[in-house]
């Protein structure tokens, strides 16, 4: 789902070698520029909260910078939406 949105790099593996191509801009471009400014406001925020998603945003943010979490962050929102489209659940935060 990432990387058919252009989140993530597409991911071409075979026999335990595995080959990550480079982000492509093929998906929706609008549906892309929403997770990552959903994203950017989720991690903005993340500085002053203490619970467990904002600790893993924090320390995302302390090792590969402010950037790459925003990215992280859109990615695991839209694994979410999907698993939530595919099962027919709704969302609960563990």
């Amino acid at each position: 789902m990432s990387a058919s949105l252009g989140i993530v790099p597409r991911q071409y593996s075979s026999g335990g070698k595995n080959n990550l191509l480079g982000i492509s801009k093929r998906g929706n471009s609008y549906l892309r520029c929403l997770l990552i400014q959903g994203a950017k406001a989720v991690v903005s925020r993340a500085k002053m909260k203490t619970d467990k998603l904002s600790q893993w945003i924090n320390r995302i943010v302390q090792t590969r910078g402010h950037n790459r979490a925003c990215v992280a962050y859109a990615n695991q929102m839209a694994r979410i939406a999907w698993a939530m489209t595919v099962s027919g659940e709704e969302y609960s935060p563990v």
